[in-house]
């Protein structure tokens, strides 16, 4: 996306993000980040880091130019693609969301709830980490990745490449699982400590 900026009676253009694909996961944990000082400085990091206006320039926009351009991000995020991107490529290789999160298993699980309870804005590329695991075998749309061995050091800086987008549309899926397996498990426990006491 171009934005046209008049200075001095001359006009310049400048690239915007086109969408919020452009955005990695490495750049969105920086915006979160601005989110907690005051709304000028947020709007001057954001759009300096989601386009090629010099810092200076930003500095001299006047208020409406920065509302705009802050109003065609937050237009770009709202409109981002919400399904789940099941293989992602990161410089080349193939990485494959969990494809059967019913048989997770106790190790994953934990550290996920580790994660979680530290601050997911704070351990964001160790969770896909541990969800999306390097492709071992694929046929078509049937894939087998990586067993987890809890080592994700390196596979945490790859996935900081990743897009926003993604990673976000992996949260809501991975949420909406958690929300159902905590049903299905206290469903569960609930029925064997029942055929524990009736013994």
């Amino acid at each position: 996306m171009k934005v046209k900026i008049k200075k001095e009676g001359k006009e310049k253009k400048f690239k915007l993000i086109s969408s919020w694909e452009d955005v990695t996961l490495e750049k969105w944990l920086k915006l979160i980040e601005f989110q907690s000082g005051s709304k000028t400085k947020e709007a001057e990091e954001t759009i300096a880091m989601l386009s090629n206006i010099p810092k200076k320039l930003i500095k001299e926009l006047d208020l409406k130019n920065v509302a705009l351009i802050m109003s065609k991000l937050a237009e770009l995020q709202h409109k981002q693609n919400s399904s789940l991107k099941r293989i992602i490529e990161i410089e080349g290789v193939e990485y494959g969301f969990h494809p059967d999160l019913d048989s997770i298993t106790l190790g994953e699980y934990a550290d996920i709830e580790t994660f979680i309870k530290n601050g997911i804005e704070n351990h964001l590329p160790e969770l896909m980490a541990i969800l999306y695991r390097p492709i071992k075998e694929k046929k078509n749309d049937i894939y087998i990745i990586n067993a987890y061995d809890g080592d994700i050091r390196l596979r945490a800086e790859e996935m900081k490449k990743m897009s926003a987008e993604q990673v976000q549309s992996a949260l809501v899926f991975f949420y909406a699982f958690v929300t159902e397996l905590s049903k299905t498990l206290q469903s569960c426990l609930t029925q064997v400590l029942m055929e524990t006491k009736t013994q």
